[in-house]
């Protein structure tokens, strides 16, 4: 197949395009969610090598799943970010594994909501998830994130502003690949700055290199360096002492943290659901197939839900769609799920090389911070276009009342003095974040105010299909994930 036909119409067997072509093409995927991939590692102290395991084995079992029909990758879900700061504030290992099985148990609401959605349908089980609740939940998770971001830049707001720099130059001016990867190259080149500053200005303080010495402007810490001359270039992808199993054979059990993680976290997966629902209709409109009609909602939910539950037992982070990919479908116009399987086993590969870990762990706190920045505006903004795009009416009382106390209670327990609101529980103790109050508010009040005017059926584009084809134009979906 010449060049010129391959821009000019949609590629549906790859196989066409020659091995070389498709190997690149799988390439391309795999660099396309690697660096917001990654990143969730990076910010929570989850390992990187069992996320990229678990990023590839997910996106496989979700192609096995959705009948091999649907071009979707799964890659690092931002979402729950809140979830692991809430029980494992700044990495502890101790306490990752309790916020794993919290997550672990969130990719099982999937499972419970895809049987539904096969008994009942689609559109009976999504009138209990409208805009009005899922809008300022997705809000809420970006804007309770926002404050690790801003100390994370403090370190370091020149690097900080590099980042994001890089990112909105990318994201608006860039074209092609450039465009598809923004955050991948506002990492690259914010880490490119802080090697250059190391070499030129770097003088060590108090574990960290600085910037002529001066505290305020850290760059690498000098335990990432030595980590990255010590580390070997194979090895296993995870330890078992980080998986979800090792709480529950280590002879140290916390009941109460174990039922703080499942009131925190589940909840989440609320919103991360409706967000997935946005990815499939999404990917449908960009290939012209209905994937919410066949192979089915409740076959995609299953491959997500499973693959976040298999990845947090094992002690990396939940997966989900990522809009990323949706791009570099629309920007190439091949959508073979195959080229996404290929891109699946890539990551597999790099998984199995600490070297590469550890260059990814190294990354300067300051680069995270300008990163997390926008990424964490991102999803909130994902919140408002949600409320916008389905017209929300806040003319009405009950729509305005459970707005605004999902908003206030998740940001406002988020950021008073407990952090939290805790329930003494017997001898354990339960800890409630502020999004998890927020959700279920939200949800409670929804299904009890009078007044309901949402109807799923008549607001999900995907839903509406002519011929199999989905009559909407091609969106690439924002994630953080």
């Amino acid at each position: 197949m010449s060049k010129s036909s391959i821009q000019d119409g949609a590629v549906y067997d790859a196989k066409s395009l020659g091995a070389g072509r498709v190997v690149m093409l799988g390439f391309q995927h795999m660099f396309a969610m690697f660096g917001s991939t990654v990143l969730v590692p990076a910010l929570t102290g989850l390992s990187v090598s069992a996320t990229l395991l678990f990023a590839g084995l997910g996106t496989i079992l979700f192609h096995l799943l959705s009948k091999r029909k649907v071009p979707a990758f799964l890659g690092s879900s931002f979402a729950f970010l809140a979830g692991y700061f809430a029980l494992a504030p700044n990495g502890e290992r101790e306490l990752l594994p309790y916020a794993c099985f919290g997550v672990a148990c969130a990719g099982l609401v999937y499972l419970i909501l895809a049987g539904l959605i096969k008994l009942f349908g689609v559109n009976r089980v999504m009138k209990f998830f409208p805009p009005i609740v899922t809008g300022p939940i997705i809000i809420a998770i970006g804007l309770c994130l926002s404050g690790t971001a801003i100390n994370s830049c403090s370190t370091n707001w020149l690097v900080a502003v590099v980042a994001i720099l890089i990112i909105v130059i990318c994201n608006i001016w860039g074209k092609g690949m450039i465009k598809i990867i923004p955050i991948l190259l506002g990492v690259i080149g914010a880490c490119a700055l802080c090697i250059i500053l190391t070499l030129a200005a770097g003088v060590p303080v108090e574990g960290y290199y600085t910037i002529g010495g001066n505290a305020n402007f850290q760059l690498f810490s000098e335990a990432s360096i030595a980590n990255i001359k010590n580390a070997a270039w194979i090895g296993l992808p995870f330890q078992y002492q980080d998986t979800v199993f090792s709480i529950f054979t280590g002879g140290s059990l916390d009941a109460g943290l174990l039922v703080t993680a499942l009131l925190t976290i589940v909840p989440i997966s609320l919103a991360t659901i409706v967000e997935h629902i946005g990815d499939i209709s999404a990917i449908s409109s960009t290939v012209g197939e209905n994937f919410i009609k066949d192979p089915g909602l409740h076959r995609t939910l299953m491959g997500d839900g499973l693959a976040t539950t298999l990845a947090s037992l094992f002690g990396a982070p939940a997966n989900t769609t990522y809009g990323e990919n949706t791009g570099v479908l629309t920007l190439s116009k091949v959508f073979d799920p195959k080229v996404v399987r290929l891109a699946a086993v890539f990551a597999m590969c790099f998984s199995i090389s600490p070297k590469l870990a550890a260059c990814i762990s190294a990354i300067p706190t300051p680069v995270v911070g300008g990163i997390s920045l926008v990424l964490y505006g991102m999803i909130s903004a994902v919140g408002v276009r949600n409320v916008v795009e389905n017209k929300v009416d806040f003319g009405k009382a009950r729509n305005v009342i459970i707005a605004a106390l999902i908003l206030v209670l998740s940001i406002g327990v988020t950021y008073s003095a407990a952090g939290a609101i805790v329930i003494p529980c017997g001898s354990a103790v339960i800890s409630l974040s502020g999004l998890a109050i927020g959700s279920l508010v939200g949800i409670i009040l929804n299904a009890a105010l009078p007044g309901k005017d949402y109807v799923f059926e008549d607001n999900q584009k995907a839903a509406q299909s002519k011929e199999g084809v989905i009559q909407s134009e091609p969106v690439q979906s924002e994630k953080k994930k």
